[in-house]
């Protein structure tokens, strides 16, 4: 497939099943993408992936308090550790979650912000409702919620106007890594999965059918797929690389 060099960005953008990739490669693609993004050489693109266990920590202040075991003694145990420019606090990744890369570009003013991070709220809230799942907002905190507990984290970084990291949807996830951590710094709330309210396993591709058709109504884009090859390839095409 030949990747189209986009101008024009209003209706088409670009998703990506990447399947499971280190977090650390899938970081270094996403800062890769925004610096397209915002040169507008590539449309808003959305990447679903999941990644082996992970733990990061965002840039909200005192977020180290609420990881429950040193970063050293997470590496004994086959979990890595990154401190990352999203905004929030410390959260899991791993095995069985869907996690969601949006590098879309978002309108010049701090007002956008916000409204965008209730689109990705809405859209999640949506593809759960084709599961029978009756997902929802809280006033209090950012993500998704299934009554008191968290289904979706979201933490995204916005530089020139143009976003990177995302959402985590719990949909087979081990629920017992996230006993090492104080999820999102919330203390009120627990967490849950697709998997444990309907309890049974959900084949993950399902969930990522049903996101992408979410994301693309929630949006208002028409996505082409791209593989993981045709995004290196085009990353390296814009550094000169042969």
């Amino acid at each position: 497939m030949t990747l189209k060099i986009f101008t024009v960005m209003e209706k088409y953008a670009l998703v990506s099943e990447l399947g499971l990739v280190p977090y650390k490669d899938a970081w270094e693609l996403q800062k890769a993408l925004h610096s397209l993004r915002v040169e507008d050489t590539i449309p808003d693109t959305l990447l679903l992936l999941e990644h082996p266990p992970v733990i990061t920590k965002g840039r909200k202040p005192g977020g180290e308090t609420n990881l429950l075991i040193p970063p050293l003694t997470l590496k004994t145990k086959g979990i890595d550790y990154f401190e990352v420019e999203r905004g929030g606090d410390v959260t899991f990744h791993g095995p069985g979650q869907l996690v969601g890369y949006l590098i879309f570009k978002l309108q010049s003013s701090l007002s956008g912000i916000r409204p965008f991070v209730k689109k990705i709220e809405n859209a999640i809230i949506n593809a759960l409702a084709e599961f029978g799942i009756e997902a929802g907002h809280d006033p209090r905190y950012t993500g998704v919620f299934v009554g008191n507990d968290k289904i979706t984290a979201i933490g995204i970084a916005v530089k020139r106007w143009t976003s990177f990291h995302g959402f985590a949807l719990n949909v087979n996830t081990d629920l017992s890594y996230f006993d090492l951590i104080v999820p999102c710094g919330i203390r009120d709330r627990g967490v849950t999965s697709m998997e444990k309210i309907l309890k049974t396993k959900v084949p993950i591709e399902d969930v990522m059918d049903a996101v992408k058709s979410s994301f693309s109504k929630e949006f208002g884009l028409r996505f082409t797929a791209v593989s993981f090859s045709e995004l290196e390839a085009l990353v390296k095409s814009f550094k000169g690389v042969e």
